[in-house]
């Protein structure tokens, strides 16, 4: 009789002492997030849900207060450090290795959940496997013709980790996430080829990783689908028109997609070989411009009118930017996001105009 009651004193001590498992784990990966990381973490103590959730915070070899700030934050998230800097991938990886729920919500230092995020995520992921949720601009902040931010509408092949829900067992099915498409890395076009499946080395910046890690779950039967009530916010930053041209030079790497996931030709892209309508648009018009150039007559200019009425109608949205800015700046930037094209399309030997 004694021997029974000192294992049941023995079963009711572990109750208290071993902590619940959570329902969700939300990890976080960050690099100098401190400006916004605070922010983030105040949406995450707002959370609508009844069931315990975990918020993991990895620190990617920041150069400010970003660890400091996630340590200092009400919510106590467990937070882990790494100088290494083994990009965006490798911090969720680690986040998820320390992670204890059965679900795995990935957003970012930049992004601001709405309250019901996690239960309206929670509730689409019981009859799926991997969910992207819907982002848009910070309602707060003012969006300009030229800034950048992220907006997700729709399950259009990308799986921005900015807000995506996967079951656990599929994330270890897949692998976690790999970082392959290297920007600054080795090579003529500054993008680094995987090597063994894996880049060779840390990177400076990885692009499409979340979009590989969507597609393979996809690849081995994995039910995904799109909630359009677990919102998040991204935050808006500002730039210059200049600042926009050159951010299309990293559109040199989008052929790397097509080649390696060429099932998004039929569901990510436009008419397959053209990013979206506007990149079409505009080779359009160039085809044409060259066309009456060679042929001395006006006539080929027809070909430019899908692309000049978009420009016209982005003058009339942003007009208090000014037309002419903006017009120009449009232009200039969807003639970087052309050469870059053109010369990721020759770099992957994978055409993407």
């Amino acid at each position: 009789m004694d021997r029974l009651e000192g294992q049941d004193r023995r079963l009711e001590s572990r109750e208290v002492t071993e902590p619940a498992v959570p329902a969700v784990s939300v990890i976080v990966p960050a690099r100098d997030a401190a400006a916004t990381l605070g922010r983030a973490l105040d949406c995450l103590s707002r959370q609508d849900l009844e069931a315990e959730f975990e918020v993991i915070v990895v620190d990617d070899g920041s150069s400010d207060e970003t660890a400091a700030t996630a340590r200092a934050h009400p919510l106590s998230a467990t937070v882990v450090e790494s100088e290494s800097r083994a990009g965006p991938g490798g911090a969720r990886n680690r986040g998820a290795e320390l992670a204890r729920a059965p679900v795995l919500a990935f957003t970012d230092a930049d992004c601001f959940p709405t309250e019901s995020w996690l239960s309206e995520g929670l509730e689409a992921i019981r009859r799926l496997d991997l969910v992207q949720g819907a982002v848009g601009p910070d309602p707060t902040a003012s969006l300009g013709p030229f800034d950048r931010t992220v907006i997700v509408t729709g399950e259009i092949g990308l799986y921005e980790t900015a807000n995506l829900f996967v079951r656990r067992g599929w994330f270890e099915r897949v692998g976690g996430f790999e970082d392959w498409i290297v920007e600054g890395g080795e090579g003529l076009f500054g993008w680094q080829a995987p090597r063994d499946g894996r880049t060779a080395r840390p990177p400076r910046r990885t692009i499409g990783e979340d979009t590989l890690f969507g597609w393979e779950a996809r690849r081995l039967g994995a039910r995904t689908g799109f909630a359009p009530r677990a919102l998040v916010h991204h935050a808006v930053f500002a730039r210059t028109p200049a600042e926009a041209i050159r951010y299309r030079w990293a559109w040199r790497h989008l052929p790397a997609l097509a080649k390696r996931i060429p099932e998004m030709r039929d569901e990510a892209f436009y008419r397959r070989w053209f990013f979206d309508y506007r990149s079409a648009a505009f080779d359009l018009a160039l085809l044409g411009a060259v066309a009456a150039a060679a042929m001395r007559s006006p006539l080929p200019l027809v070909a430019a009118l899908p692309y000049a009425r978009w420009i016209c109608d982005q003058g009339v949205r942003w007009r208090e930017h000014g037309v002419a800015r903006v017009a120009l700046g449009t232009i200039g930037g969807d003639a970087a996001g052309f050469v870059g094209l053109a010369v990721g399309s020759f770099g992957w030997r994978a055409v993407l105009l």
